[in-house]
């Protein structure tokens, strides 16, 4: 064989292995590609081995994003171009943005954006820069949902930002064969001097709430007082009730017992006087001593002297002996009035009867 064929036949042999290399395209999990026949889209590829006829068939190039880690150490993203499309769920950090609230509050917003590729043709086909307008389409649904929105409904409605925001970029990035399943708000992040007068705000808040707290406290500490004081009192009544009523039920059948005893003592009494004397003289007579003897019992300073009414007619007598004394016989007799009757039975005694 001429060397000349030989080397056309090198040549052809090496041909058809670049050839055969470049037709090759091994595709992996989650990955496609979209290839284009003489620049018009011919098919799709999927996960494994595919055969495409080089220069006739040429992958279709896409823009991507990636985050790589910066010199600092710092997520820097990137923005490459590729032919393989990624199937699965993605997620963009996009930098923080300014924007104004309905109140005209600029704040700082930093949107993070869960999408997947449904349909790899439409999202290269429908859309030039796919990350890019994912991006953009972001912010300025984000700017539109906060102008509408106050300061305080920013930071407390995070959730409802959510929603709406992951509606709105849903419908609108359907077509381009995108499906966002989540948007979240990473932070928010106000001017600084309206930091500070939420931080007084809060503070005050804070301070407001536990001056209710402690004045419920002393509410209900002088409620539970007043509720003790009145149990107590409750208590102390119904305890002075009882010790009453038993007070008053000893002193009955202390009475009743001393009048039994007292019926027991006439009746004894009576019967050792029988025909003598009547039981009750006796026991009045008894009475009269015994409360003489307590009346009389005055103390040293005591200036009253109690004399039992049969000692006034020694007292009588006692007077006319002084008198015998003092006149003379003849003018004793002359002046002398008659003499009063004898009286049997003495004259009742007056309550105050004796006292000198």
């Amino acid at each position: 064989m001429p060397e000349f064929l030989q080397a056309v036949l090198v040549v052809l042999i090496i041909v058809i292995v670049i050839f055969a290399f470049l037709g090759f395209k091994i595709v992996r999990h989650s990955e496609t590609m979209v290839v284009e026949r003489l620049g018009r889209y011919d098919r799709t590829l999927t996960s494994g081995i595919n055969i495409i006829w080089p220069i006739v068939d040429r992958p279709r190039m896409v823009h991507w994003r990636y985050t790589d880690a910066g010199p600092d150490g710092r997520p820097v993203h990137v923005t490459r171009t590729t032919s393989r499309v990624d199937l699965r769920e993605t997620v963009y950090d996009f930098p923080r943005q300014g924007v104004i609230t309905r109140d005209n509050v600029a704040i700082l917003i930093n949107a993070l954006v869960y999408f997947q590729i449904n349909d790899a043709m439409k999202a290269v086909y429908e859309i030039a820069n796919l990350p890019d307008a994912i991006e953009k389409l972001t912010q300025t649904t984000l700017r539109n949902i906060i102008g509408e929105m106050d300061l305080d409904d920013c930071l407390v409605s995070r959730d409802n930002i959510n929603k709406k925001l992951g509606v709105i970029l849903d419908e609108a990035t359907h077509k381009w064969g995108v499906k966002v399943n989540r948007v979240e708000l990473q932070d928010i992040t106000p001017p600084a001097d309206v930091q500070h007068a939420m931080e007084k705000q809060m503070r005050a808040e804070r301070e407001r709430r536990a001056q209710i707290l402690t004045a419920e406290g002393s509410k209900g500490a002088a409620i539970l007082e007043s509720e003790g004081i009145r149990e107590a009192q409750i208590q102390k009544a119904e305890g002075e009730k009882q010790a009453n009523i038993l007070r008053a039920e000893g002193e009955a059948q202390a009475i009743e017992r001393l009048a039994s005893a007292q019926s027991a003592a006439l009746e004894r009494v009576g019967a050792a006087l029988r025909g003598t004397t009547d039981p009750a003289t006796f026991l009045i007579a008894m009475k009269y001593v015994e409360t003489l003897k307590e009346i009389s019992s005055g103390g040293p300073q005591s200036k009253l002297v109690y004399l039992p009414y049969e000692a006034t007619g020694v007292l009588g007598a006692l007077g006319g002996i002084r008198e015998l004394f003092q006149h003379s016989p003849s003018d004793t007799v002359a002046a002398r009035p008659p003499m009063p009757p004898v009286r049997t039975t003495p004259p009742a005694m007056p309550p105050d009867a004796g006292r000198a």
